[in-house]
């Protein structure tokens, strides 16, 4: 891309001059200075503009020359304006002349002159000065409210209340909080003290609030005109579709909505909404060392499953641990959360937008690019964590001062080589017959809140870098609305490099069109187009031994039904909403399966559609989605053929289900459980063929198996196994019946494992566990991997480990005969969210078989040139000189470290609304003139006061003491909750 230069002056709009802070450091002061311009033309004088520069006398001469062969030379009356001025003894390149009736053909004859180049009309310009109010950036505030009277704000604009309750005020602190991070005037002072802050009241003091009170304070906002909306707040359910198509309204209509991405982590896939859309800024916390904070949601959406992938959240990350900001009534205090981290970008996005002299630039895609832009990569964390990054601020109003109006990519290229920032998909290479490796692309459309992508996106292989070795398949969104969309880029390779090892590289060309606000332009439309570089490491098919296959397509999660947590005991974390996928809350398995030499695939279609002959083990864990007829018959066929299972089941009771419904104020009705923590009875159905079923007892306990120390968290016991497998039982407490009617009761011999060979000449195996919590990252107590090492062992070479065939713990196999098997909850809803059944009079019956995933494959279009080395580096939003930007002007000081008065807290005090920590000190990084100009200070100080040394007696200097950070206050958000 084009380096930006300077800013040109248009002669049809008046300039501005920027206004100056004010001494209070806040982002525009009272009064702007703007100078208007208007001309006229000025009858009868003209301006003859000539090749060259001459004398007085020779203008003269070449003017009068000129006119003698006018045909109307007689008529003419004309003369030369003296300018008495210091050029006036020069020679010059025009003349001002003054002519009486001058006739088109004078004029044109005046232009025959071979000396005389032009001849314009005299204009008068005319220059107004006004000082004009400042237009304060609209900051909105949508939390549990503020006290009229409280001393650090002065520009309350307006306080509204959305809730239930007769009140403004903030009877719990955090919306003050949030406020004065954004907005405070004194003490711990905000980002833009001078902003009109919009309070919007939307949660009681009891934390409750209803998507009808946000749709109407919405509503509100938009008729407001608010710029910038900060939401500190989060939920799971991204399925609440008119909460979800009402925050699209707001940014359609330029709102720049910033949003905390949760306070769930360290675990993966919990990111709230609605800061995981792609339309909103949503921030991840981190602390002053620079460490993300342990209690920061982490990657990857998971709207996108099963079929396809996550996009990269959150987007930025900031400070978020031990924040200080304002208390309820005055004062200060330090805060921890996504709650803090979020209204220090929405603080930063305000002070931004106040700066830019074109504020038609300013929207919520231009914002975006410019904060993922500029942010500075942490070492050692991967895109799930960090997003792009720690928010810069200097850097970013650099580039947003130097901003054109395009698309960008998020993340803006594909290194599949690059670790640990590109985990996962750093963590596999690829191979031929391997599942397609997905990449979610969010286009950012800076030029238009609607767009499309011209054509077909290109895919370019760099042939010395043997791209020709690969092949891309591209998905996108038809139309981009509001400011944003998707680019799926599948990844395989090519039949070719099926036995080839070494690292392939190209690239995707994607142009977007949006349409011109001045139709005039463009042919009414602009255009941008932009590189997707991709990077991809290829090695020789595995063998089929090594490879393993997880059943993404049967894992169902909240939203948009109610499938309850596989761990009963976790009665604050109700529902299962991390997407059961290997990069989310099975992460540390998937992980731990990689260090062990095997790669990992996602199935996210049925198992119709996968070649069973290419894998060792189908791995299907917590399964709650039911199976077509078709899907049934396969599996049997392809396990006679040599493929195995591995099942880790769950729960089903439906005398628990039932007593584990609760009821939602929100859509005011009572929830009740479609299936339990897995399927039991759809998954009996899977395996019926041989002779094996799961019960639906529900246990938990302590116990050892092989000299490991277990953890049985709410699993269910096999109820049917082949007479001549293994079984292994435990002893184990009633958990249902500790539920149902809250006794404790142990059960002995409870079979909860088991291992067999099918009898068919070269047939799999399979593998039954009774619970799957060993293995998840959500509420994991004991991990079981090493369980999983040995079923692997047993499943993909046929080797039965010792410690289970011979351990005093087996049994022999449970007929069935005792209880009857699980039964389907009568009247479930599971229809209305399945992907297999459907409605039908009396029972849900199964839909028809959809048709397998299929690829349109990229037409290549190979350059023979060379790739670039480092596409991080390559990559970069505009292609400005960051050192040729001028900054603002700023207040001349620093914050100051200073010790500590009785009864504060343990922070900093931060004048200006400068966050403290290493931020601080990479700003001198970016203006090499400063840095030098700072170091010749500190020098000079140094040698006066060597001098001083010299001359005056030693004396010990009393230590400061260095103020201690709060540790992180980590919090969890249910609903739409403040994340704080």
């Amino acid at each position: 891309m084009e380096p930006m230069g300077g800013a040109k002056l248009d002669p049809g709009h008046a300039p501005s001059v920027e206004p100056l802070p004010s001494s209070s450091g806040s982002n525009c002061s009272d009064l702007t200075l703007k100078l208007e311009f208007s001309t006229k033309v000025v009858e009868h004088e003209y301006i003859i503009g000539f090749t060259g520069y001459f004398s007085a006398k020779a203008r003269s001469l070449y003017i009068s020359s000129a006119l003698r062969n006018a045909a109307d030379a007689d008529a003419l009356e004309w003369r030369i304006v003296p300018r008495q001025n210091p050029a006036s003894d020069f020679p010059s390149d025009f003349e001002l002349v003054h002519i009486r009736q001058a006739s088109p053909g004078s004029l044109l004859t005046l232009e025959d002159h071979p000396y005389i180049k032009r001849v314009t009309p005299q204009r008068k310009v005319f220059r107004t000065l006004k000082y004009t109010p400042c237009s304060g950036v609209k900051v909105a505030v949508f939390d549990t409210g503020l006290s009229e009277k409280h001393p650090h704000f002065k520009n309350v604009k307006e306080r509204t209340n959305w809730t239930n309750e007769k009140t403004l005020d903030d009877g719990l602190g955090h919306g003050t909080f949030v406020a004065g991070v954004i907005a405070s005037m004194r003490e711990c002072q905000g980002f833009a003290p001078d902003s009109e802050l919009h309070i919007f009241r939307v949660f009681t003091n009891n934390q409750v609030s209803y998507t009808s009170w946000f749709l109407d304070a919405f509503n509100y906002a938009i008729l407001k005109k608010i710029d910038v909306l900060n939401l500190s707040i989060g939920g799971p359910d991204f399925m609440d579709h008119p909460f979800v198509d009402k925050v699209w309204e707001l940014t359609a209509n330029k709102v720049i909505m910033v949003s905390a991405i949760g306070n769930d982590g360290p675990l993966y896939g919990t990111l709230n909404n609605p800061a995981d859309q792609m339309d909103v800024i949503g921030v991840g916390g981190i602390d002053f060392e620079d460490n993300i904070a342990r209690f920061s949601s982490r990657g990857m959406t998971t709207w996108e499953l099963p079929g396809g992938y996550g996009r990269v959240k959150p987007d930025i990350v900031t400070y978020g641990s031990g924040v200080r900001g304002s208390g309820m009534k005055e004062g200060c205090r330090s805060l921890s959360g996504t709650s803090v981290a979020s209204p220090v970008v929405a603080g930063a996005v305000t002070l931004l937008a106040s700066t830019v002299l074109n504020r038609e630039l300013v929207n919520p895609a231009s914002m975006k690019q410019a904060l993922i832009a500029s942010a500075r990569r942490l070492p050692g964390v991967n895109m799930f964590e960090q997003g792009h990054g720690k928010l810069d601020l200097i850097r970013a109003y650099q580039i947003l001062n130097s901003y054109k109006p395009q698309a960008s990519l998020s993340p803006s290229y594909i290194d599949l080589t690059e670790s640990p920032y590109m985990w996962p998909y750093c963590s596999q290479p690829i191979y031929y017959g391997g599942m397609p490796t997905i990449v979610n692309v969010t286009i950012l459309n800076g030029m238009g809140v609607t767009g499309r992508i011209v054509d077909k996106p290109v895919w370019q292989p760099y042939l010395p870098q043997n791209g020709d070795h690969v092949d891309v398949a591209v998905s996108y969104a038809p139309v981009l609305w509001p400011w944003a969309g998707y680019l799926a880029v599948s990844i395989s390779v090519a039949k070719k490099a099926a036995s080839w090892e070494g690292v392939a590289q190209g690239h995707v060309m994607v142009t977007v069109a949006s349409p011109a606000e001045n139709d005039s332009e463009a042919g009414g439309e602009l255009t941008s187009t932009v590189k997707l570089p991709i990077k991809v490491k290829i090695v020789p098919t595995p063998p089929r031994s090594k490879r393993v296959l997880w059943d993404q397509y049967h894992n169902l999660r909240y939203p948009p039904g109610y499938f309850p947590r596989d761990n009963l005991r976790m009665k604050n974390d109700p529902l299962d909403w991390n997407g059961d996928h290997i990069h989310t809350n099975f992460k540390d398995m998937y992980q731990h399966l990689r260090s062990m030499g095997y790669f990992v695939e996602v199935l996210g279609a049925p198992i119709t559609c996968f070649d069973a002959s290419q894998y060792g083990t189908l791995l299907m864990v917590d399964s709650e989605e039911e199976y077509f007829p078709e899907e049934i018959t396969k599996l049997r066929r392809d396990i006679d053929n040599g493929l195995s299972l591995i099942v880790f089941s769950d729960w089903y009771n439906t005398s628990v289900m039932r007593k584990v419904k609760f009821y939602d104020e929100n859509t005011r009705q009572w929830w009740m459980p479609d299936t339990g923590g897995a399927n039991v009875p759809a998954l009996n159905d899977l395996i019926s063929v041989w002779g094996m079923a799961f019960s639906d007892g529900l246990y938990e306990g302590d116990f050892t198996l092989a000299d490991h120390d277990m953890y049985y968290a709410s699993g269910c016991s096999i109820a049917r196994f082949p007479e001549d497998g293994i079984v292994i039982a435990k002893n184990l407490k009633d958990q249902g019946l500790e539920v149902l009617k809250q006794e404790t009761a142990v059960v002995e011999g409870v079979p909860i494992l088991g291992l067999y060979q099918t009898p068919s000449d070269g047939g799999g195996r399979i593998a039954l566990y009774g619970d799957s919590n060993c293995i998840d990252d959500s509420h994991r107590q004991k991990d079981c991997f090493w369980l999983l090492d040995a079923l692997l062992q047993y499943t993909s070479y046929s080797m039965t480990p010792p410690s289970l065939s011979h351990s005093h713990s087996r049994v022999a196999p449970p007929t069935g005969a005792e209880r009857p098997l699980p039964q389907r909850l009568e009247g479930n809803h599971l229809y209305r969210y399945s992907k297999v059944l459907e409605a039908h009079l009396g029972d849900p019956k199964p839909r028809p078989l959809p048709a397998c995933p299929h690829l349109s494959w990229a037409k290549p279009q190979p350059l023979n040139e060379t790739a670039p080395s480092n596409l991080w580096k390559h990559q970069k939003l505009l292609s400005v000189d960051l050192d040729k930007v001028a900054l603002p002007n700023m207040r001349a000081y620093r914050p100051q470290v200073r010790p500590l008065s009785p009864g504060e807290s343990g922070a900093w005090d931060i004048p200006g609304g400068i966050m403290p920590g290493r931020y601080n000190q990479e700003v001198g990084q970016t203006i090499p003139v400063f840095a030098f100009l700072g170091a010749m200070v500190v020098l000079s100080f140094f040698v006066v006061q060597l001098t001083k040394a010299k001359s005056k007696p030693k004396r010990r200097k009393p230590r400061i003491k260095r103020p201690a950070y709060l540790q992180p206050q980590a919090a969890t958000a249910t609903g739409k909750s403040p994340t704080v």
